[in-house]
């Protein structure tokens, strides 16, 4: 059968990327070949996706890390998998909340009215001057769902143009019906179970977002601040000792003072009761084992609170509760005298605090050393004041949450949490049956999980959310009675509690005594997100289908959320159905700038990645990100997608040879077309391996240098000759046969990852052949399509013929003949077995060196691929 022919005049010089990308981003929707089928028989492979952040343009970490994935769902599909690829949008949750706020110059006030028609613009620069304009929940809701729709719609454009295989149909919004319905019933569920809990208690809180944080997204900061050496007296005695703190400012919250219960320095203390300087409270001085007597000077104050060792503290030794700092981070009014603030002296104790209500903790801190500076604020028996010297400056990592500008604060709130402590041990045994790629990272979860200290706490003090489907009943007086819980009925599903009343309530009734009100808070986002396994799935209204999906196949993601997005995800799958939410993940690694620092955006590095596809097209960006491997940070390289175009380029312009040879489909006979084959059918075996192995840089590393070393710089330059002039129909056919099954099965290989330029090639020829209108419809290659051609006498001939013709092209170098220079006869030694194999491929070596006679000869003293011209 004659191979269908190709003109090469009739196509273009170069590879028009630009258009070529537009046409098969339209085609593969044609074809709907990434659409996920319903089918009970065929394998499935599930990816349980990414939902990026939705709070400002993507950037060109997301082309990497979401090109990777991509890779593998087309080198599954090839291989005859079923691939459920779905794609979401993250768009619920503080940054976006932070992003229409600094958009808009707004802030959301829930007493507000809904204005109809607000029509609002992006707020100029002298807008921004001012303050930002209160507007009512409903209002700002809207404005959210404005902005991350329109953000949503530039994220598309760009992994389309990039080329993401996702099926389309899946697309889905975390703040959309389904997804609140989702959220919804799993906090039910978790009801039901006992699993989550409300309650008041010292909770991490970020004062400027004005909401609780959980543990999992609160980050160290190294920060600059200062030792203070103050003096504290002791009740009853002319003893004092002194405290070294960071934070002076929380003295009138001091509860307590410990010492570690080996510290001799101390010993004598324990059972006392310490005097606080300035406010004169008497606090209880006892022993913990928490305590590092080398910090400091090994003793220090317990406040209410500074950090989550005073909270431990405050548990477990039921100290007072003195809460000094309101919700935005100022100090309160409080009254010293009380029964909650006692004082030896409160006349001085309110003077001095005085100074410090409504004050900021920096400002409250500067106040506060002045303060400590009078002697008239001393607590002991000596007439110096109880700062000691100057305050020490110091580098200390600080507490923030991971999208906070000022450090996080411990305050009393009512929130919601789940139970995570007591099923640490089942969270770590489901940890050990996932399988991590690479499997270090597995660690990393392990030593999150084991040093998890509070529940996690779900509740966020913010608008642009999933609601807690949450009522309480109102006492005579209004008040809401927290143990008098409504919930609504799965059925009515998704609910909004402040627009919603709870079931045998009227409107009416809401805020008024007896009547009902609705929980004001919405679930963290990473609520919803933990969820993106069974929101694929269709966990609630297709149950055979999420039988089918669940647990999922494949969780890609960075490993800087494994604390988050992997841990939830695998503790809501835990909880709810006691099982994994996928067998395996894959963890991608950072992009860093040329200064090999994390690009994000708070450091103002990121690079947009637009204008680099339309610079280099979207297969040479994929080159890229496919060249990173899994839990490597990668430095962002231009150079690399230049390394990029050049091999599509040489995809492009090679296959145009290749194509355009005129023969038929035949047995490959000749030595050097069969050693070809035979060292395919090796790099497909380790191509295979690597993938499967969600190696997919190893696979795109070894396919490459076999493309250049051995398909294009050798093999074609070796036997062009035959395959255009021979006059023996047999070698020519073997050569023209080889060409094209080399060819056919690296552009399968390559096509995961250069899936724009391989289809394009594909089109030329292959697509009539193999009736598949696209490469991504063919199949993976497999060892099967190399058993009808028998092993060459020597398995390495190609190998030798390449070094041989390296070693002639050197001669001519040497001897000044340029390489193009015919010459009439040359001598050339080898050892045995490179001899006898060159014997079998010297025709094709001498047409490619341009050699009329080769002398061959035998040279026992060398060694293999080492030869002597003479």
């Amino acid at each position: 059968m004659a191979f269908f022919k190709i003109d090469p005049e009739k196509l273009p010089k170069h590879f028009e990327f630009q258009d070529k990308e537009e046409f098969w981003d339209q085609k593969w929707r044609d074809l709907k070949i990434f659409e996920y089928q319903e089918d009970p028989h065929r394998e499935i492979f599930s990816i349980d996706t990414p939902p990026p952040t939705v709070s400002g343009s993507l950037h060109i970490g997301h082309v990497f890390s979401y090109t990777q994935t991509d890779v593998i769902a087309r080198f599954k599909r090839m291989c005859g998998k079923n691939v459920f690829y779905p794609i979401g949008w993250d768009d619920n949750g503080l940054p976006t909340e932070r992003r229409v706020q600094n958009l808009y110059h707004i802030r959301c006030d829930a007493t507000l009215p809904y204005e109809k028609n607000l029509g609002l613009q992006p707020a100029s620069a002298k807008e921004k001057k001012e303050k930002q304009r209160p507007v009512s929940r409903a209002n700002f809701i809207e404005i959210c769902q404005k902005v991350t729709s329109e953000d949503e719609r530039a994220f598309l454009k760009l992994f389309r143009r990039i080329g993401l295989s996702v099926d389309w149909r899946e697309e889905y919004s975390t703040i959309n019906h389904q997804c609140r319905k989702l959220a919804q019933y799993s906090f039910l569920d978790l009801f039901e179970k006992k699993l989550v809990y409300s309650h008041e208690a010292p909770t991490m809180w970020d004062v400027d977002f004005q909401t609780a944080v959980a543990q999992a997204e609160v980050e160290d900061r190294l920060t600059s601040g200062a030792y203070h050496n103050i003096r504290f007296g002791v009740e009853d005695s002319k003893e004092s000792f002194v405290i070294a703190t960071t934070r002076p400012e929380l003295l009138p919250a001091c509860v307590g003072v410990t010492a570690h219960p080996d510290d001799t320095r101390y010993q004598h203390l324990f059972g006392k009761k310490a005097i606080t300087p300035a406010f004169f409270t008497p606090v209880e001085i006892f022993p913990s084992e928490l305590v590092d007597p080398e910090k400091g000077t090994g003793i220090l104050m317990v406040c209410t609170f500074g950090d989550a060792t005073d909270v431990i503290w405050w548990r477990e030794k039921k100290l007072p509760l003195r809460q000094i700092l309101d919700s935005t981070g100022c100090l309160k009014k409080i009254q010293f005298g009380s029964e909650s603030f006692p004082s030896i002296n409160p006349d001085k104790a309110k003077t001095f605090y005085e100074a410090l209500v409504g004050r900021y903790t920096k400002q409250a801190r500067s106040k506060m050393v002045e303060i400590l500076k009078n002697h008239e604020s001393s607590s002991s028996l000596t007439d110096e004041a109880p700062l000691q010297g100057d305050p020490a400056p110091i580098e200390h990592a600080v507490k923030f949450y991971e999208k906070g500008d000022r450090p996080l604060e411990f305050i009393t709130t009512r929130q919601w949490f789940v139970h995570l402590m007591k099923n640490k041990y089942r969270l770590l045994e489901m940890g050990e049956k996932i399988h991590w790629h690479p499997n270090f990272m597995k660690a990393r979860f392990r030593n999150w999980t084991e040093n998890l200290q509070i529940d996690w706490c779900i509740s966020r003090q913010r608008y642009f959310g999933v609601p807690f489907p949450v009522w309480y009943g109102l006492d005579q007086n209004a008040k809401p009675d927290f143990s008098r819980v409504y919930l609504p009925r799965k059925e009515s599903l998704p609910v909004d509690p402040m627009t919603d009343a709870p079931e045998g309530f009227k409107e009416s009734q809401r805020n008024q005594a007896h009547g009902f009100i609705g929980d004001l808070d919405v679930f963290d986002t990473w609520f919803t997100s933990s969820l993106t396994p069974q929101i694929g799935s269709g966990w609630i209204d297709k149950p055979e289908r999420h039988q089918n999906l669940f647990p999922m196949s494949l969780r890609p993601q960075a490993h800087e959320i494994i604390r988050t997005w992997a841990f939830y995800t695998i503790a809501k799958a835990l909880l709810h159905e006691n099982t994994i939410p996928w067998k395996d993940i894959a963890i991608s690694g950072w992009i860093l700038d040329p200064e090999r620092k994390k690009m994000s955006k708070s450091q103002g590095n990121v690079v947009t990645p637009m204008h680099l596809i339309e610079e280099y097209g979207a297969d040479p960006i994929r080159y890229w990100a496919a060249s990173a491997r899994l839990g490597v940070d990668t430095a962002f390289d231009d150079q690399v997608f230049k390394i990029g175009r050049r091999l599509v380029t040489k995809i492009f312009n090679a296959s145009k040879f290749v194509l355009s040879q005129e023969g038929e489909s035949s047995q490959i006979t000749h030595e050097l077309d069969r050693s070809m084959v035979y060292e395919l059918s090796d790099l497909v075996q380790r191509a295979t391996n690597s993938m499967n192995e969600f190696n997919y840089a190893q696979c795109l590393q070894e396919t490459e240098r076999f493309f250049w070393n051995y398909f294009t710089d050798t093999y074609i330059e070796l036997v062009k000759n035959r395959a255009k002039f021979s006059t023996d129909p047999t070698d020519r056919n073997s050569a023209v046969t080889t060409l094209r099954l080399s060819l056919k099965v690296l552009l399968r290989l390559f096509a995961p990852i250069l899936p724009y330029i391989c289809d394009e090639v594909w089109s030329w020829s292959f697509a009539k052949e193999s009736k598949t209108q696209s490469v991504h419809q063919a199949s993976w290659p497999h060892q099967d399509e190399f058993l009808e051609v028998e092993k060459p006498e020597f398995i390495d001939s190609l190998g030798i013929a390449m070094e041989c013709m390296n070693q002639i092209h050197k001669f001519k170098t040497e001897n000044q003949i340029s390489i193009g220079t015919p010459i009439e006869r040359l001598k050339l030694a080898a050892c045995s077995h490179d001899e006898r194999s060159l014997r079998l491929v010297m025709g094709d070596i001498k047409a490619a060196a341009r050699i009329e006679n080769i002398e061959l000869a035998e040279d026992p003293q060398l060694t293999s691929l080492k030869f002597r011209i003479f």
